[in-house]
């Protein structure tokens, strides 16, 4: 594949999951991000814009990673491959999304919630996966527990995680990094507050493991 993942996403402690609502939006977060110290974004296909965005995002600064998230099949895997995406990220496992980034050369990370989706997406080479959603599928627990049953098997807890509670996570030996909304607030992408956003995302690049 064109890039490792774990190269990827292991750039820093917290990975930004974005929901832009408009595409003229995508630049200035971008800047907002890498101010605060932040070179790899993930950004949602939940909206109109998505796909231009990661291509702009792309385009515009190449020493960003800029993923795509929220892949529910392979025509999603083959769309955010041509935008322009360094890597895609799912919600669960299926083959055939996990055939799709083979097909397409795109970095994948499926989600999983279960021992049994673990042991599936591991059956098929991958050693990296997304915890999803991490606070309702039993959370730091959860992970700890799968410690040494999945003992070659890293995770990305996403789903519910904000400042706070990023900590916990980032001090298991399964975790490399989490995923979390609350650095790129919708409300603050709206209100054009890219201050604040470099601010929370200083913060949570400093974050570590314990």
């Amino acid at each position: 594949m064109a890039l490792d993942l774990l190269d990827i996403l292991g750039r820093g402690p917290v990975v930004p999951v974005i929901v832009l609502q408009r595409l003229e939006h995508a630049k200035p977060l971008a800047d907002a991000l890498l101010a605060g110290g932040c070179s790899v974004a993930e950004i949602t296909l939940r909206t109109g814009c998505a796909l231009a965005a990661i291509a702009q995002m792309a385009k515009a600064f190449p020493e960003m990673a800029v993923g795509a998230g929220t892949l529910k099949g392979r025509h999603d895997v083959y769309r955010v491959q041509e935008a322009g995406a360094a890597f895609g990220v799912s919600p669960g496992y299926t083959r055939e999304i996990h055939d799709g980034g083979i097909e397409a050369n795109l970095p994948l990370l499926p989600g999983v919630a279960t021992p049994s989706e673990v042991l599936e997406a591991r059956s098929a080479g991958h050693r990296f996966l997304k915890f999803f959603p991490a606070e309702q599928a039993g959370s730091v627990p959860m992970l700890k527990a799968w410690v040494s049953v999945f003992y070659d098997v890293k995770f990305c807890p996403t789903g519910g995680i904000d400042a706070e509670k990023a900590t916990a996570y980032l001090s298991l030996p399964n975790v490399v990094c989490v995923g979390g909304s609350w650095l790129v607030d919708p409300k603050l992408i709206e209100a054009g507050n890219w201050s604040e956003i470099t601010a929370r995302t200083r913060a949570a690049m400093a974050l570590g493991k314990a």
